[in-house]
């Protein structure tokens, strides 16, 4: 139907540069239709072009944009593999109404036998990053329109920056490497996104301050209006064998779930989130609450003010089992 459109076209205006250029449209933009009528556009004579033809800008949502729902930044496949932001990138001082002195897992050997010499402030930042390394389009499948593979690292690290005494150390830095699928929806409203993923969990460090973990999980992702967003997941550790568990027990604290409630203003000039995550148990329930603001305040292009408030277990794996309130202030950048 297209190509014969596009015959057609080319007879009324009897040009024949434009005949070699409609069809070259169709081929190079088989999907996206905006990048293929904006082609269709600048190929047009001027003394024909209309200007309703042109096509126009649709605002992203942020799970459209974070997740490329719409196919609107992958026009071709150099594009696959390119790094782009995974979690809310950030640099904070931020303080701690009372440090992990003596870090424990509950394992044997892994007690800290002394106390650690630590500040209530310290430097913190968060490095997530991911990479789209395989996708299948328009599938039509039970309402499901798009699946990704993605290759995904976050990286979280406690600086004692203003410890000059112990020269600085970082204490402690958590990797979290995961490969994951993501199954777009076709819905504008609702339900946008379902993700499959497995993670890994590490702090890189010996005895007996080592904490590692695995786990399967899946997303729900729901959005409204183009502003607000909830985020739903769930986990299942993968069991390790027992002599080589860094922390037996790190579902009790870090729980099986959390929830992500997320806001941001129709120019996304700023935006707050909530981050929940509990163990779901009647009796010894514990969890973790953490707000975000990125403030109307810009630093340069990309980065603004941000203020973090977080309350609860498991800020960092070393603090897995140990309940804190902090508060921070600093930069964050804008996901994209």
């Amino acid at each position: 139907m297209k190509r014969a459109l596009t015959a057609l076209l080319c007879l009324a205006l009897s040009d024949t540069a434009l005949c070699d250029t409609l069809p070259t449209c169709l081929e190079k933009f088989p999907q996206q239709d905006s990048a293929r009528l904006k082609c269709y556009d600048d190929a047009m004579p001027a003394q024909v072009r209309v200007p309703s033809y042109t096509a126009q800008h649709v605002e992203r949502s942020y799970l459209t944009r974070v997740w490329n729902l719409d196919d609107e930044n992958n026009d071709d496949e150099s594009k696959l593999g390119r790094l782009q932001p995974y979690r809310q990138n950030y640099l904070l001082l931020r303080d701690s109404n009372k440090p992990n002195a003596l870090p424990d897992s509950g394992a044997p050997l892994h007690r800290t036998l002394l106390p650690i010499d630590s500040d209530h402030v310290e430097a913190k930042y968060l490095i997530s990053v991911k990479a789209d390394i395989g996708e299948q389009r328009n599938i039509n499948l039970f309402g499901l329109k798009t699946i990704r593979m993605w290759g995904a690292y976050t990286q979280q690290s406690h600086w004692q920056i203003l410890n000059t005494r112990n020269s600085s150390p970082f204490r402690e830095t958590n990797y979290s490497p995961e490969l994951l699928l993501t199954f777009g929806t076709n819905q504008t409203s609702g339900l946008k996104l379902i993700n499959l993923g497995i993670e890994h969990q590490s702090n890189g460090r010996s005895l007996p301050d080592s904490r590692s973990w695995n786990r399967l999980y899946a997303l729900g992702g729901w959005e409204w209006n183009n502003r607000t967003s909830i985020l739903t997941r769930a986990w299942w550790r993968i069991p390790e064998n027992k002599a080589n568990d860094d922390n037996p027990n790190i579902t009790h604290y870090l729980g099986i779930a959390d929830m992500v409630l997320r806001w941001e203003t129709a120019d996304r000039s700023q935006a707050a989130s909530l981050l929940l995550r509990n163990n779901l148990q009647t009796h010894n329930n514990r969890g973790f609450a953490q707000l975000d603001w990125a403030t109307p305040l810009h630093i340069g292009k990309s980065a603004r003010v941000h203020l973090q408030l977080g309350h609860g277990y498991g800020e960092s794996l070393i603090d897995y089992n140990y309940r804190q309130t902090t508060l921070g202030l600093g930069l964050s950048f804008r996901e994209w």
